[in-house]
């Protein structure tokens, strides 16, 4: 087992259900099984308190070996007598890592296995002492460095022969001009032809002696800054490149004239007007024992930067997205239970002052709970959507008036639209919460007050701005929503759309709206762009598929009140293999005047279904234990009683589609109330 045997205080209380500390503790280990790296804790005692089975696969443990309160002295030892750390007396060894152990000091280190494995160790001291360490199996990518540099190596020794050779033929045609007039032409005619070869080569070759003056330049380096070879030669380097690259590389250009070999990456504004990055390496010419000038190469690393970039996206999405699918079919099963008994409290006892003081309160932590899922699932991109064409300006100017009553009096709110009719394909509800979402976050970034503006346009993505958001080229309706407030440094833009990440205080704020925003676009076929400067504000823009026929958009659903049904006297079959779910469920049954029978499985409802011919509705959730679940429940009722309804419950966030049913059959996504369990049955029962 793994960190299913998490151990140790929480801060549950002392009333919690023991089922409910079990499948918290299930839940927790079957996550960080998810995970690709091996993950331990160790108490103050260095007694192991979790673990998962990646752990144990990076390092070769034994599944025996972990158990709660084991010592981490005992792992070290296992590792040293089979000679993990090399040559040495073991205990010595064992005992020089429990000490170091024992300091609680962060640490991150490399370590080689005997069988060729390499691991990124980081460990970090925990509350109370104690430390949590992260495994990270990094020989794949040790194998790519590796792999680039001898590439790097072998291109940079193919630039030295020919830029070798270029000086020998220069030397030679330079003798023969001194000894022969006739020769200059034949000396003109070898420089082009070297100058041809240099400018064929897939790279930026340059070279500046001693004074930072460039001798010369192949045709790739000089069109990188918007020169021509030509004009650059007897030009310094900071009128070359710019005073904003330059503070950048001219720390590198002194390191490399003192003799020493420099590599460094820098970004520049490409020739299309989008960032680039460059990664160059300096070689100094070295003549008589001096430094004469440098050697220049530089290649374009920006696809490789972005290739990189959205590969550690993909990988973040797929494991959140394997992680929320798991919680939420079981928190949602726990929040049916809760939210069901709190409401059923609060109507048994509607006039005592004990249910306004505690249970109102427990009813909204339990929906900011379902909330806190819903947010989940929008980033992992696992929400069910339900797009249509909507008009975005008529959209936003019913939201500003919300926003304005949502923010203080100090900030100012405008909208502006570039186009008459702006139609996307979206869920109108999820960009409504967007975009309140990015306004509560501009006002945040602007305390003293300022300016928020609204603005939607008609965007033209080329090829390569497409390829920047990860989508197709075409016309995209674009939100932008502008503040006028802080802004974001560097470290915090690159990491703002992660779950969890928040630069507010602890407490005011979960660290999931932009990467529910986020996973909200992604997820209707758009993207996202966000630019910010430091005291300047930021902008976040929204785009978004657009549609071109206007007179497809229609009205946005008004909501009704769940009109009264009569459901006297009907059978209701309720099938739930968690009995707590089913005991709520009952509940609301029973308050709405059904009769309920009960069944615990797939096979023991359908067999009542046979049997029971009074039965005038199923309701089943979709997973249940054994061969028979709630879809193949509703297969079997379909043939053997195709006149009897079914609604299905579900924890997880499928859709229709995804659970291979017909569209007219009613799903319910847990935690429910009972208004929504009547606005299911309503149709049903007529």
């Amino acid at each position: 087992m793994s960190g299913q045997q998490m151990d140790g205080g929480n801060d549950r209380g002392a009333d919690t259900p023991p089922s409910f500390d079990r499948r918290y503790r299930e839940m927790l280990g079957a996550g960080l099984d998810l995970l690709d790296q091996g993950v331990t804790v160790f108490d103050e005692d260095l007694r192991m308190v979790a673990w998962n089975t990646t752990f144990l696969r990076l390092l070769d443990f034994p599944e025996s070996l972990a158990k709660p309160g084991v010592n981490f002295e005992d792992f070290i030892r296992y590792n040293a007598e089979r000679g993990d750390y090399g040559p040495g007396d073991p205990a010595a060894q064992v005992a020089e890592r429990v000490a170091r152990a024992r300091s609680f000091q962060p640490h991150v280190t490399e370590r080689v296995r005997p069988n060729g494995q390499i691991l990124s160790i980081r460990g970090f001291p925990l509350p109370h002492q104690g430390f949590i360490t992260v495994y990270t199996d990094i020989t794949g990518q040790r194998h790519s460095q590796e792999q680039i540099a001898r590439h790097q190596a072998e291109l940079e020794e193919h630039i030295r022969l020919r830029t070798d050779a270029l000086t020998r033929a220069n030397a030679e045609l330079t003798a023969a001009i001194e000894s022969n007039k006739a020769i200059t032409g034949a000396l003109r005619r070898s420089e082009q032809r070297l100058r041809e070869i240099t400018d064929a080569i897939p790279a930026a070759v340059a070279y500046f002696d001693h004074d930072w003056t460039y001798r010369y330049a192949n045709k790739g380096y000089a069109e990188w800054f918007g020169w021509s070879a030509p004009e650059i030669e007897g030009r310094q380097i900071r009128d070359v490149v710019g005073q904003e690259v330059f503070a950048i590389v001219s720390p590198y250009v002194s390191r490399a004239l003192a003799g020493e070999r420099v590599s460094y990456e820098y970004t520049l504004t490409g020739r299309d007007g989008t960032p680039a990055q460059a990664r160059s390496t300096l070689v100094p010419d070295i003549a008589d024992g001096e430094v004469i000038g440098c050697y220049v190469h530089s290649v374009d690393v920006t696809e490789s930067r972005r290739t990189q970039a959205a590969l550690a996206q993909a990988q973040k999405m797929e494991a959140i997205g394997q992680l929320t699918g798991g919680l939420a079919h079981d928190f949602n099963n726990m929040l049916t239970v809760v939210i069901g008994n709190l409401v059923a409290l609060k109507e048994n006892h509607p006039n005592d002052p004990l249910t306004e003081n505690f249970v109102e309160p427990a009813m909204q932590a339990a929906n900011r709970g379902a909330e806190l899922i819903r947010r989940l699932l929008g980033f992992a991109r696992r929400q069910p959507l339900e797009p249509r064409p909507v008009e975005v300006n008529e959209l936003i100017l019913g939201m500003s008036k919300l926003i304005r009553r949502s923010l203080p009096g100090t900030i100012a709110v405008s909208t502006a639209s570039r186009e008459p009719c702006l139609v996307a394909m979206v869920d109108a509800h999820q960009l409504e919460n967007a975009l309140l979402n990015l306004a509560l976050n501009a006002r945040d970034a602007m305390p003293n007050g300022g300016e928020l503006r609204i603005e939607s346009s008609l965007e033209h993505l080329n090829v390569h701005a497409a390829a920047d958001l990860e989508v197709p080229p075409g016309d995209y309706v674009q939100i932008a929503v502008t503040d006028n407030g802080m802004g974001m440094d560097g470290s915090t833009l690159a990491r703002v759309f992660e779950p969890f990440f928040t630069t507010k205080q602890f407490g005011m704020g979960s660290g999931l709206g932009m990467s529910m925003v986020y996973g909200f676009v992604k997820q209707s076929g758009g993207g996202v762009r966000i630019r910010s400067r430091q005291a300047r504000g930021t902008t976040v823009a929204l785009l978004l598929p657009r549609l071109a026929e206007a007179e497809e958009v229609e009205a946005l659903p008004v909501g009704h009140e769940v009109a009264e049904t009569d459901l006297a006297g009907k059978l209701v079959l309720l099938a739930e293999d968690d009995v707590d779910v089913r005991t709520v469920v009952r509940m609301q049954l029973s308050e709405l005047g059904c009769a309920v029978v009960e069944a615990e499985n797939g096979a023991e409802a359908a067999d009542m279904v046979e049997n029971i011919p009074a039965i005038a509705l199923v309701i089943s959730d979709v997973v249940m234990p054994g061969a028979m679940d709630g879809r193949a429940l509703a297969r079997f009722v379909r043939r053997f009683r195709p006149d009897l309804p079914v609604v299905l419950m579900s924890g997880f966030a499928e859709s229709q589609h995804e659970l291979g049913m017909d569209g007219d059959l009613p799903l319910l996504a847990k935690p429910f109330s009972r208004d929504k369990l009547l606005a299911a049955l309503r149709p049903l029962a007529a």
